[in-house]
């Protein structure tokens, strides 16, 4: 559930961090979490249900998600993978979206997430029941899934982040490598947004060239998150440095992310643009993007551990 809103407790302000979602969403958002600590019900951000054209990103990897929340579609000779379902309610555009690009969802044979919020995850029964695909997720959040969000550290006890509970076929752990008609991905272990969010690195051939992409979990701070530790997550803290350290040692090609405001998607592409497999070119970005994001952190820690 990457969030748009990082809650500064002890400043009594806001970073309002672009990911997708209009103006008056992530106001919104701030609104309720400024009153009620967590996300109450509002309006779900548009652009989380907003459909989006599918399309083709690089080699055989392809994006069918709606317009902010990621849902990519790897396809190989033995059968797809699908990373990421975005809500249950956008289940269908997945659907028809692998549909458009001329596959089948039938094919799909595995179904990854990046972490278990239900904005990445909802639609997961309703797809592992549509396709009998195997559902793989890191050890550490496939607690979440099973549990329908009940086990997150955070939003457990809000019913508003709960959705339809599915078994866990199979465990990841770091740097464990998921394979399937030629392709091997493999997990990187990145824990602070969730227990057990991951990032998936790999590698796609087009016309003679290999690309290095890097599927990454941002560690962003959902409001209501105390960094300095949370009673059922007292390790937070070093979750996140962690993450950050392994983050920085990354070295990749193509910058993808859990939502498209997150790697700029929608500056990259639009809608009719000729194929181009290097418009997603953009380590540095990222790197940008880990920087304000470690700041953030490193803020937030300061005046939680200053407030004690």
């Amino acid at each position: 559930m990457q969030h748009i809103v990082a809650w500064e407790h002890s400043a009594a302000s806001a970073y309002l961090l672009y990911s997708g979602p209009t103006m008056l969403s992530r106001l919104l958002l701030f609104l309720a979490t400024a009153v009620f600590g967590f996300a109450q019900p509002y309006a779900i951000p548009a652009d989380w249900t907003r459909p989006f054209p599918p399309f083709k990103m690089l080699g055989n990897v392809y994006w069918v998600g709606t317009y902010d929340l990621s849902t990519y579609l790897i396809t190989t000779p033995r059968g797809n993978i699908l990373i990421n379902t975005g809500l249950e309610s956008t289940v269908p555009q997945i659907k028809a979206g692998v549909e458009k690009l001329g596959f089948k969802l039938s094919d799909t044979k595995i179904l990854l997430a990046t972490h278990g919020h239900w904005d990445h995850v909802a639609g997961m029964a309703e797809l592992k029941k549509m396709t009998g695909a195997k559902m793989i997720m890191s050890e550490a959040d496939a607690e979440l899934l099973e549990s329908g969000g009940k086990a997150d550290f955070r939003f457990g006890d809000n019913p508003e982040s709960r959705f339809t509970p599915l078994k866990v076929d199979q465990t990841l752990k770091d740097g464990d490598k998921v394979t399937l008609g030629g392709m091997e991905l493999t997990a990187h272990l990145h824990p602070g947004h969730t227990k057990g969010a991951t990032s998936f690195s790999f590698d796609v051939r087009e016309a003679g060239k290999t690309y290095h992409v890097g599927l990454i979990n941002m560690p962003g701070i959902n409001p209501g998150v105390k960094v300095s530790g949370m009673p059922k997550f007292p390790g937070i803290a070093e979750a996140y440095a962690n993450t950050f350290r392994l983050q920085k040692e990354l070295k990749f090609d193509v910058w993808l992310s859990s939502h498209a405001g997150q790697f700029r998607m929608h500056e990259k592409y639009k809608p009719g643009d000729a194929y181009n497999p290097d418009r997603f070119l953009d380590f540095n970005g990222f790197r940008a993007a880990l920087n304000r994001l470690e700041k953030l952190y490193l803020d937030q820690l300061a005046q939680e551990r200053a407030a004690k």
